[in-house]
């Protein structure tokens, strides 16, 4: 595994930052963020100064009950090679349930939800990883995620799982420091045992990133900066191994150029004192070795193993973003606290890609938007969601003043086209919509 060194996850609200940044030896970017053919040119300027850049997805749901998308892996593949990247890197999670596995509506989450520690689930995760790997053209590595809420009936601890991951695939680890925190607070799991447990010579990098605590409950926001216990953490791992890159992430809220790079410096020092740890202990630094190969591919995953980690999933995401009874074993409460906390996201997500709408409604967005998301599951992506959003607001005679409501017609009329491509309830609601106010 190639050396990475000190990164910085690139965003285009601080791209022209980024590329003034010292002492910045890669960037890592949202895959689903980059077109292959139009790469930002601040991106391709970093690229001509020997700037290593990685792409990292956030919707394959390599921890589904589904085989991955033919065409999502493709899009990565795309990516990866635009980039000249030496690896790609994706998620242990699922982000979507439903569908053939469980003969029903295909739901999205819009986040990274966590895999139950199963035997069942392992297995999936294991051949939907070797999967990915054979269709990507550079190595994989997947990342621990943050969560809120536990499986009940789980089998193995979060370091167990992660250490037969790699051992069953040979797939490399992106450990982010930041998820073992916040599983710390909101599951009361030791990051020291996860780390002991952890298969470091499978080590591809680290993350670090900051997140905020609200009654008693760790939100990984990336938009907050880096607490202690997480640089503690990095300090740890760094004990045990010398990690081949760290990178800080920052989705929101974004500060001075001076105090990204004051985090950055922080990173560094605790890096540093891991390492000299390790050199006090055994007169050597810890090194990352190469990765173990991959056991031998077992017998395929009988459909019924999917078929019951689909009906777990579709049941907990259901009741997250649906309202149906929550699935027996789930603290009732966290699950209150996931499901705002993923309807406040796509909120969120939904302002950031239509922002004419936030200009409409002003002050009104967010509580209509929040109304609208109590009944209306997301089918699709973010885009798809706000023309829904807009649709359903016109067709229901939801905005009162005028002006407001003509505009939306406007943006409405200009983006719905006459067909919309998507689900059915979608295009017999847009095309209700489209009569009622071809009609005014």
């Amino acid at each position: 595994m190639e050396r990475l060194g000190t990164g910085i996850g690139w965003r285009p609200e601080i791209a022209e930052a980024v590329e003034r940044m010292p002492g910045i030896d890669w960037v890592e970017v949202v895959a689903e963020n980059v077109c292959p053919g139009h790469l930002p040119g601040s991106l391709e300027r970093l690229r001509e100064r020997g700037v290593t850049v990685v792409p990292h997805g956030v919707s394959l749901g390599l921890g589904g009950a589904d085989r991955p998308d033919p065409h999502r892996l493709t899009a990565l593949a795309e990516r990866a090679e635009a980039l000249g990247a030496p690896l790609v890197t994706e998620h242990i999670a699922f982000v979507r349930a439903g569908g053939e596995l469980t003969a029903s509506p295909r739901l999205e989450a819009g986040h990274l939800l966590p895999v139950p520690r199963t035997r069942d689930a392992l297995a999936v995760l294991c051949e939907n990883v070797r999967i990915a790997q054979d269709a990507l053209p550079v190595p994989l590595a997947v990342e621990n995620i943050a969560a809120l809420i536990s499986w009940p009936g789980e089998e193995l601890t979060e370091g167990q799982f992660l250490y037969e991951l790699a051992d069953r695939t040979g797939v490399r680890l992106l450990i982010d420091v930041a998820n073992l925190h916040t599983n710390h607070v909101n599951r009361g799991e030791d990051p020291a045992k996860a780390l002991a447990d952890l298969p470091v010579e499978a080590l591809a990098y680290v993350h670090v990133a900051g997140g905020v605590e609200r009654d008693g409950v760790w939100h990984d926001s990336h938009a907050h900066p880096v607490p202690r216990p997480v640089l503690d953490i990095l300090t740890d791992l760094a004990s045990r191994t010398s990690p081949p890159g760290v990178l800080l992430e920052r989705d929101d809220n974004f500060p001075e150029p001076s105090e990204l790079e004051r985090e950055l410096a922080s990173i560094r020092d605790a890096v540093e004192r891991g390492r000299a740890a390790a050199s006090g202990v055994s007169g050597t630094p810890g090194a990352t070795a190469p990765a173990p190969a991959p056991s031998p591919a077992p017998a395929p995953v009988p459909d019924a193993t999917r078929a019951r980690l689909a009906l777990a999933q579709t049941a907990l995401l259901s009741a997250l973003i649906a309202g149906t009874p929550v699935p027996e074993g789930f603290d009732r409460a966290r699950l209150t606290v996931q499901a705002r906390a993923l309807a406040a996201k796509r909120a969120d997500v939904v302002a950031k890609v239509a922002p004419e709408l936030l200009d409409i409604l002003g002050d009104a967005y967010r509580p209509a938007f929040l109304a609208y998301a109590q009944h209306h599951p997301m089918p699709g992506g973010y885009r798809r969601d706000a023309l829904d959003f807009a649709g359903s607001l016109l067709h229901t005679g939801a905005v009162a003043d005028v002006r407001a409501r003509r505009a939306l017609r406007v943006w409405w009329l200009d983006r719905s086209g006459p067909r919309p491509r998507a689900h059915r309830p979608t295009v017999r609601l847009a095309r209700a919509t489209r009569r009622v106010l071809l009609r005014r």
